[in-house]
């Protein structure tokens, strides 16, 4: 419902540890918004109280998906995502992964998708020094921005 700037994640997350929420946190690029991602956004936060969702940044988004991507700028996804139901808090990030954003938010709870059972998640020790546990969720089959934007080039 809002998005906030990385560094004031700690005293925007305070109030609600401690009123003994639990943190739930995942990230991603979220170039185009479909189905697959608020499935797993929704699953996300049905594993704890408040749900704080990364952002990669346009930069990072180039350097993990090609020079033609994102289609939408990181200010816009961010602003999707914020208007979900499910999602309390959006931030934007650098960095090819999300390590710092892990150390700021404390997650209870990291999510990924389960793509990470095939190899090594960056965030898993970050994760695990703050107390936290890592949840990999399936994907919805078919769904995924990569195959949305060939569908899209292909017309």
């Amino acid at each position: 419902m809002a998005v906030i700037p990385l560094a004031r994640l700690p005293e925007v997350l305070a109030p609600y540890r401690a009123e003994g929420k639990r943190i739930v946190c995942t990230n991603g690029c979220f170039d185009v918004l479909h189905r697959g991602h608020v499935d797993h956004l929704r699953q996300a936060r049905d594993l704890g109280d408040v749900l704080v969702v990364g952002v990669n940044d346009d930069a990072a988004v180039r350097r993990l998906k090609g020079p033609h991507r994102p289609i939408n700028p990181d200010v816009d996804r961010a602003a999707v995502l914020a208007a979900l139901a499910c999602v309390e808090l959006v931030t934007i990030f650098s960095g090819d992964d999300a390590v710092e954003l892990v150390e700021m938010v404390r997650p209870d709870v990291y999510v990924k998708g389960a793509d990470y059972r095939r190899r090594p998640l960056p965030e898993a020790a970050a994760v695990a020094h703050q107390g936290g546990r890592v949840e990999l969720l399936d994907y919805v089959d078919g769904r995924s921005t990569s195959a949305i934007v060939e569908r899209i080039r292909a017309f």
